[in-house]
């Protein structure tokens, strides 16, 4: 008997590419199930004239797919998992977490080659807050200007505006098969650069608790390494109380079933940097272990005067 499964998907290219390529490994492993897709207009996809961080609040680009789900108009849907708040809808699950991708940013340059030859006072695109502080950590002379819009807009604005470099996840980069077809030089950043978002590179497929079928379904496409990665990422931001207004990062790599998790908690300007990475088997554990490390360095004062003067 033929099922169909309505997917829920935000309006992006890369979002809707992401939400193909689930659909294409779900396909082959169940022909007899048949596939939809809805496209779901959220927040963050209407207001493009602020950045994330002045509109403030959690779930900008999930609220309204999550409703979607609630309502039943959509049995699951594909994130991105920076996207995700670290707590979700009552009545919702994360039903499966795919392999990762890079998880890593990438310094696209107008002319410039490596961050280090940026011209001093060198304007750097993004609307991220962990991104700009981190970089003016190592370049407070850089000046940083807020870009919205999809990947190619970004790239666009790099072109034509007064950009000398925008930063961009590799994840989506890699994910649309851009890279390889960027006309301007770029670099990847490591993590001791610019240490990744919460979850950044992972996809987050959500769909209701209880409903079996798709719960069955959604875990042939789970990574256990990449879930335990997630986990510790999301549990230190969770006991941050974290989101896209605080310079919060946090990024987990697992060898010989170790997880290692670093965290940052930075001031807007880059100038208080506080970091720390620890090691552990319990994902849950380790996050929340960073998290208090964290905090003990200062990240709570931090977090509560970016909140207090927002």
């Amino acid at each position: 008997m033929t099922r169909k499964i309505i997917v829920g998907s935000r309006r992006s290219q890369l979002a809707l590419t992401q939400t193909k390529w689930v659909i294409s490994k779900l396909q082959a492993q169940f022909p007899e199930v048949t596939f939809e897709i809805e496209e779901i207009v959220t927040k963050g996809d209407r207001i493009l004239d602020v950045t994330l961080s002045k509109v403030g609040g959690k779930g900008l680009f999930v609220s309204e797919v999550e409703d979607a789900l609630l309502d039943k108009r959509i049995d699951f849907a594909v994130h991105s998992m920076k996207d995700v708040p670290s707590e979700l809808a009552a009545g919702l699950v994360i039903g499966a977490i795919p392999k990762r991708e890079n998880p890593l940013d990438c310094l696209i340059f107008k002319t410039a080659t490596d961050l280090e030859n940026l011209p001093e006072g060198a304007i750097v695109g993004t609307s991220s807050l962990r991104r700009a502080a981190q970089l003016l950590h190592i370049r407070p002379d850089l000046q940083m200007n807020p870009i919205r819009g999809n990947i190619d807009t970004r790239l666009r604005k790099l072109q034509e505006e007064d950009f000398d470099a925008i930063v961009l996840a590799v994840a989506g980069l890699k994910r649309m098969d851009w890279l390889d077809n960027l006309q301007h030089p770029y670099v990847f950043l490591d993590e001791q650069t610019c240490l990744p978002a919460v979850g950044q590179g992972a996809l987050a497929i959500e769909c209701r608790d209880g409903d079996t079928f798709v719960q069955e379904m959604l875990q042939t496409l789970q990574d256990d390494e990449t879930s335990n990665a997630v986990i510790a990422e999301r549990t230190l931001l969770k006991a941050l109380d974290g989101g896209c207004e605080i310079p919060i990062a946090g990024y987990a790599t697992i060898k010989n079933n170790e997880i290692t998790l670093k965290g940052i908690v930075s001031s807007v300007d880059g100038q208080i940097c506080h970091q720390i990475k620890e090691s552990g088997q319990n994902p849950h554990e380790l996050g929340l272990k960073v998290a208090q490390k964290l905090i003990d360095l200062g990240a709570k004062e931090i977090i509560q005067g970016l909140r207090n003067n927002g």
